[in-house]
């Protein structure tokens, strides 16, 4: 029997929360983020504002110019969490095999239940609505890719001020046809760079795509080719996952005024390198690759990165190697509006303690140490000598296990 996957998308999320606050912006233009003064950015944005041309990511300066009456409201990350959390505990009422995608995307794998999957898929979106107050659109296929590509489907076929509640339905066998007619930049794994390639081969569809053949494209773009060869045909056998692995921990920041201050920079670096080996270690992983990310003022975004000659979780090893990173990629006084440092690659912590090895378990003992100060009693409470000093003001701070 083909499987039932269902792709659930909370429609515009931040704002439907945000309109059970305050019901008066209801039908109204407005967006989610930070102050165009502070070059914040749309977070979310309400249909009735998408109708000017406002976009998520897009600049907040932006938003304001396309909607003169646009009516800015900031973000509240920990609302969204908690009814984000609601909304995956109703899903796993219905079944256990639930796989979160982000605060606002699961897919759920519903191939037990006896009933049609577009029926499951208009009960969830009724649970949904009845007992949460939030529209969402979902997808139905017999695997994740087309339930996916069903319900941005489903989405952009919407029009009007309004949520598109839309449910898309692809019946087994029929995943070929449905995608066929739509363009290669709605398949998994075509980026901009591949998807010009493929203009240039006179390939615009995925109905082109999936008449090369899989040698040709074998040929072309190895081993991704036999996945592009599959996917274009609708082809995914990938399960729900219900537990998802962290395979990277990052943090970053986008600063309100562009930083050319190295020594401010550089205080950053550390607090972010401290900040992901804090998350290393909550989550007894070690990471064995750390990343660089800087972006310039035009919104030109450059990254780096190394492997370390071990896996670690401590501070100053994920430090000195972003530092070095960054020394390579910045030069001294140039203007820098996002930093950011990651760590991938990560095994789980096992470690066996040699004699040569004692200065690095004191270290790992004072950062056992300040976890526990600053879980019980703030992030802020305890901060090393070397990262006293002013910092920059930031507009937009993000720690991103993935």
């Amino acid at each position: 029997m083909p499987r039932k996957i269902i792709h659930v998308d909370l429609d515009a999320f931040f704002c439907a929360v945000e309109e059970l606050r305050d019901p008066s912006l209801r039908g109204k233009a407005f967006a989610v983020g930070g102050r165009p003064e502070s070059r914040g950015v749309v977070a979310s944005c309400s249909y009735a504002a998408r109708t000017y041309g406002v976009r998520s990511a897009m600049p907040m300066a932006r938003a304001v110019k396309l909607c003169r009456n646009l009516i800015i409201v900031s973000s509240r990350h920990s609302a969204y969490g908690e009814v984000s959390e609601q909304v995956m505990a109703s899903l796993r009422d219905l079944t256990a095999l639930v796989e979160p995608l982000s605060i606002d995307e699961a897919f759920l794998d519903v191939s037990d239940l006896p009933d049609p999957g577009e029926q499951i898929a208009r009960g969830i979106q009724r649970r949904i609505r009845d007992e949460l107050g939030l529209p969402c659109s979902l997808g139905v296929a017999t695997n994740k890719l087309v339930a996916k590509i069903a319900t941005d489907v489903g989405k952009a076929a919407a029009r009007g001020g309004n949520p598109p509640n839309a449910v898309t339905v692809v019946p087994p066998g029929g995943e070929a046809q449905f995608l066929a007619p739509l363009p290669i930049e709605a398949l998994w794994g075509v980026g901009p760079k591949t998807a010009a390639k493929l203009h240039e081969l006179g390939v615009e569809t995925i109905g082109d795509l999936a008449r090369q053949s899989e040698r040709e494209l074998r040929a072309r773009y190895g081993a991704i080719g036999h996945d592009f060869w599959e996917r274009s045909r609708g082809m995914d056998d990938s399960p729900v996952e219900v537990e998802r692995e962290v395979k990277s921990v990052s943090q970053e920041e986008t600063f309100a005024r562009d930083l050319r201050d190295g020594d401010s920079l550089r205080r950053t670096l550390r607090s972010q390198a401290e900040a992901v080996a804090g998350r290393l270690r909550q989550e007894e992983r070690l990471g064995s690759t750390v990343r660089l990310k800087l972006r310039w003022p035009d919104f030109t975004t450059v990254s780096r990165q190394c492997t370390l000659p071990h896996p670690t979780d401590q501070d100053q090893e994920i430090y000195q190697a972003a530092l070095g990173l960054l020394e390579k990629a910045w030069r001294n006084g140039r203007a820098v509006r996002l930093v950011g440092v990651g760590v991938t690659h990560l095994t789980t912590a096992v470690r066996q303690l040699s004699l040569w090895e004692a200065d690095s378990e004191k270290g790992r003992r004072l950062n056992a140490a300040i976890d526990l100060i600053r879980e019980r009693f703030g992030e802020n409470v305890i901060e090393r000598g070397s990262a006293l000093g002013p910092r920059p003001p930031v507009t937009g701070r993000s720690s991103k296990p993935s």
